[in-house]
């Protein structure tokens, strides 16, 4: 209230005064009230009677009246419980006490009101005080005011508030158990603080302020008295005590990271409660003001940090600027020099031109050629430009800079000094005025060196580099071709004048050659301009590449995830037997077919729709707006029909077909590849069928797909663990039944399938690159079991992939060679393709083989091109007739077969070529085979592939062999 406690009591205590006399003799009155904060105020009149206040007291905090308190009078006023409680010597006649009644509610209530009111008064104007200060310290932390000069500031703000002569603020650290002085103002104490300087807390032991941090609540009282509260020992370097100390700590998502003190040394002077919550309130404003500052100071080092790395990259931007400049004007100057030398007229115009030229690349006012006379015993200059030496006269050959370099043959970079070490040496003698600077470079024609070109300084200023060196190096090779280009012309004008018509006819050619070359330097300045959209497109057929599909699929697929969207739809096509075009047509009616099919397909579709290629023959088109199986099998119909039409490609009429896989968007589909390899899977699938059809991509697609992925990395874990073994089938004589050899038939002991044969697994062997793996253990078991068998050959299966290699040959022997075996009992088994495919690597890796032992028999004989013209070529030392035509000997198409297997016999027996007949089943066609000149045979006939073939065997038993029968005969052979 107005006048604080001790006023609000003396006036209370005249208005009891008032009340006590109205009633007779010397009554007593008390007087107590309760106000909204629960604090009682009280006051008395006549002789002191403590139970009479304490009784008013009681009644004002809400007891009830008893029966001897027929005059006490309690009510609320706005909130304040008010209680008058009277003590009278003699008895109150009726009247007087009821007027006495009224009275006093009146005049003690109108006291009350007036009170509660000023109090409120008073409470705003605190409270507006604290807002200003609030608002300024917020101003504060806004400013362009150093740190300590807005914390001088604030503190200046606390002191309005409360008494904070001696203040100061620390931040802490819990992590790391370090504290700093951010600011620090005292009285008595003479410190001064360092901001930046963090101190452990394991130096401050008896710190109050590092006790009271770590305890994470506000203290205040005597030094002393806090001290003893926070169990913290007397240390007088810690500064001197005070008789009022308040410090409250300041908080950070819920952890202490600060706190502020303010301090007394007058003992009159106190801290109270309100004190304390009002310093806690303002305290989290000034951990906010200062983090805004300091988060305003890292946010400046970080702009400067950025500016001085976007400056550095700056640095280095221009760098290669002044560098594509300068490599812009070095192929302007070379166009140039190519053109010169078609359009001057005299070599002494064209050195100057070129000059002109150089002189715009680098130093080059003084300038000279130097060229060797047609006998060579000469030096001749048939252009100079020097300050120095304004004339240069032919000499004969001796040891100066420019004989040096037709000397050696390559550049010379010197300055006085190396000069001086040459001559010095004895290796040259200078002529003219002595360079600060001199550069030369070899001039050659046909490779041989015929002239100098030099430039040098005559000015300790100006020094050339050895950037300098190899520019004029660049621009004499090409002043070279030039100048060869340029006497050519010349000596034909001189010797052939009686020609002037078709020299001028030449000339009129020349120039036009001329300004094609100036159009193309055009062109290739606007292709720079290109370049970006020539990255996004197909340079054959224009039409969008991979990347650019690939973009415009992400994004019809992050646009899916908006409402209202249509799903959509990709194609993957691939020309049927594009192949067959380009070896029998040519490369270049390849070309023309996929710019006409990519033509016809960019026909066929609206005009939102993207036709990209992919790669060789291969399209994909991504149809905007088509939801539906049904919609995307009739668009794929439409390209179908539309590409089967013939087309007339380098003078033959071609039927073109393709294979179109499709996908259509599902939620499942995050990214463009994802729905481009289903497509391409569902494109294969297509292929499979038949080709010309389309297929859509389906769930048992994906589940194929994921088998494969399965089996591969099955493959890949059974290569670790050698699951791989060698059955032996026996390869016999069929005239006594002798066997001569085996052929090793790989087998892979799965895990969990048992054992797999190869078509079980060779697809994704090839297609993952892991069957050559495969095959080398094969031969390793192969090379062991030969190394223990006594007799007789082992032929193995070698793939086309293994011809690629230009070691598989020496490989192969050296295997052998550790091993122990002889060459000559291993034979290698290889098909017509891996014959075809790189002929001239084949036949030097045969001769290899050949020429250590190791024969070659050529596999499925009948089924590729079977032509004499290639198969002499190669030394081959038996042909394996395939057992489709074995096994029609005895079958429906008996006479076709029997007229091939006669045919390969015949070619067999004209080159000198052993025969060996595959899948022989049945006596009739041992027999057969027999009749026609087969010596060797191989099948269930003889025996069945087993797990290790008996080296021992000497004899097939062919009558029980005969009865097994035709069951799994195409699995079991390799």
């Amino acid at each position: 209230m107005t006048g604080g406690p001790s006023a609000t009591v003396d006036a209370a205590g005249a208005l009891v005064e008032v009340l006590a006399a109205l009633l007779p003799g010397e009554a007593r009155v008390a007087l107590a009230w309760a106000d909204g904060t629960g604090a009682i105020v009280h006051a008395a009149a006549g002789a002191p009677a403590s139970a009479l206040v304490e009784r008013a007291r009681r009644r004002a905090a809400g007891e009830p009246a008893d029966a001897a308190a027929a005059l006490d009078l309690v009510w609320e006023d706005g909130g304040t419980r008010v209680a008058v409680v009277p003590d009278p010597v003699a008895p109150v006649a009726p009247g007087l006490a009821a007027r006495w009644r009224r009275l006093a509610p009146d005049l003690i209530g109108t006291y009350v009101r007036a009170e509660r009111a000023a109090g409120q008064v008073h409470a705003l104007r605190k409270s507006e005080r604290l807002q200003q200060a609030l608002y300024e310290i917020s101003d504060l932390s806004g400013s362009q005011l150093d740190m300590g000069e807005m914390l001088a500031r604030i503190h200046a703000v606390v002191a309005s508030l409360m008494s904070a002569e001696n203040f100061y603020i620390v931040l802490y650290d819990g992590s790391r158990q370090v504290l700093r002085f951010l600011y620090f103002v005292d009285q008595i104490d003479p410190w001064q603080c360092d901001p930046e300087e963090e101190t452990p807390l394991e130096r401050m032991p008896a710190s109050l302020t590092v006790a009271m941090l770590r305890d994470g609540k506000a203290h205040r009282g005597s030094s002393e008295s806090i001290r003893v509260a926070l169990q913290v020992p007397h240390d007088s370097s810690q500064g001197p005590d005070s008789a009022a100390w308040l410090g409250v700590p300041m908080h950070r998502d819920g952890a202490v990271s600060g706190a502020i003190v303010v301090q007394n040394y007058d003992r009159d002077h106190s801290y109270s409660d309100e004190d304390r919550a009002l310093l806690e309130y303002v305290a989290q404003h000034i951990l906010t003001a200062v983090d805004r500052r300091q988060a305003r100071g890292e946010l400046e080092r970080r702009v400067h940090e950025r500016t001085v790395e976007l400056q550095q990259a700056n640095a280095v931007l221009q760098a290669e600027i002044i560098e594509r400049q300068r490599s812009e004007r070095l192929q302007q100057v070379l166009f140039r020099i190519s053109e010169l030398s078609v359009s001057t007229a005299s070599l002494e115009r064209f050195y100057a031109d070129v000059h002109g030229l150089v002189d715009g690349l680098l130093y080059a006012r003084n300038f000279y050629v130097a060229m060797l006379s047609s006998d060579g015993g000469r030096i001749e200059f048939p252009y100079s430009v020097d300050e120095r030496d304004p004339v240069r006269t032919s000499r004969g050959l001796t040891k100066g800079l420019t004989e040096y370099v037709i000397r050696t043959g390559s550049a010379l970079l010197a300055d006085r000094e190396a000069i001086a070490r040459l001559e010095t040496s004895g290796e040259l003698v200078s002529h003219g005025a002595l360079a600060h600077s001199w550069l030369g470079v070899p001039l050659e024609l046909d490779g041989l060196v015929v002239g100098v070109i030099a430039v040098q300084s005559h000015s300790p200023q100006i020094h050339f580099e050895k950037r300098d060196q190899e520019l004029l190096t660049f621009v004499a090779q090409h002043i070279g071709i030039a100048l060869s280009r340029k006497r050519a012309q010349d000596s034909l004008r001189a010797a052939h004048a009686e020609l002037e018509f078709r020299v001028e006819t030449r000339t009129r050619e020349l120039r036009e050659a001329n300004r094609e070359l100036r159009a193309q330097i055009g062109e290739r300045m606007r292709a720079e301009q290109r370049l970006l959209d020539q990255a996004r497109h197909d340079d054959l057929t224009g039409l969008p590449n991979r990347a650019h599909l690939l973009e415009k699929l992400d994004a019809a697929i992050s646009h899916m995830h908006e409402p209202g969207s249509i799903p959509f739809t990709v194609l993957f096509m691939d020309l049927d037997r594009f192949k067959l075009v380009n070896d029998s047509a040519g490369h270049a009616a390849g070309d023309d077919m996929l710019v006409e099919a990519g033509r016809r397909v960019r026909r066929s579709l609206n005009a939102n729709d993207t036709v990209a290629r992919l790669g060789g023959d291969e399209f994909a088109v991504l149809l905007e707006n088509v939801a539906t199986v049904e919609a995307a099998e009739s668009v794929a119909a439409r390209l179908l029909r539309e590409l089967s039409r013939p087309v007339w490609i380098a003078g033959r009429e071609l039927f073109p077909s393709a294979s179109i896989g499709i996908s259509v968007w599902q939620p499942r589909y995050r990214h463009g590849e994802e729905m481009l390899r289903d497509a391409d899977a569902a494109m294969y699938r297509a292929k499979e069928r038949g080709r010309a059809r389309s297929v859509v991509f389906d769930e048992a697609m994906r589940a194929e797909a994921t088998r494969l992925l399965d089996l591969e990395a099955d493959l890949r874990r059974a290569i670790n663990s050698n699951a791989f073994e060698p059955w032996y089938q026996p390869i016999v004589d069929m005239a006594s039944g002798d066997v001569v050899g085996y052929e090793a038939l790989l087998r892979w002991n799965h895990e969990i399938r048992g054992t797999l044969l190869p078509a079980d697994f060779i697809g994704v062997g090839e297609d993952s690159g892991l069957i050559e793996q495969v095959d080398w253990l094969l031969y390793h078991h192969v090379a062991r079991r030969l190394r223990s068998q006594p007799s007789g050959y082992v032929s193995i299966n070698v793939s086309p992939r293994h011809f690629h290699s230009d070691d598989f040959a020496e490989r192969l022997l050296s295997l052998l060679e550790v091993e122990g075996v002889d060459p000559s009992r291993l034979r290698i088994e290889i098909t017509e393709v891996a014959l075809l495919d790189d002929a001239p690597r084949a036949l030097r890796m045969l001769n290899i083989l050949r020429g250590r032992g190791v024969m070659a028999l050529l596999d499925d004989f009948g089924t590729g091109f079977s032509a004499l013209s290639y198969l002499h070529r190669f030394p081959i030392q038996s042909l394996k007739i395939d057992q489709s035509f074995v096994a029609g000997l005895d079958g429906d198409a008996r006479a076709e077969s029997l007229a091939l297997v006669r045919a390969i016999l015949a070619l067999a027996g004209t080159i000198g070529i052993d025969t060996i007949a595959e899948g022989v089943e049945t006596a009739r066609q041992h027999e057969v085979l027999m009749q026609l000149g087969c010596r060797y045979g191989q099948g269930f006939l003889y025996g069945r592939p087993k797990p290790a073939a008996d080296p021992r065997e000497g004899r097939a038993d062919a009558a029980q062999a005969g009865t097994s029968g035709h069951g799994g005969l195409t699995a079991l052979q390799g």
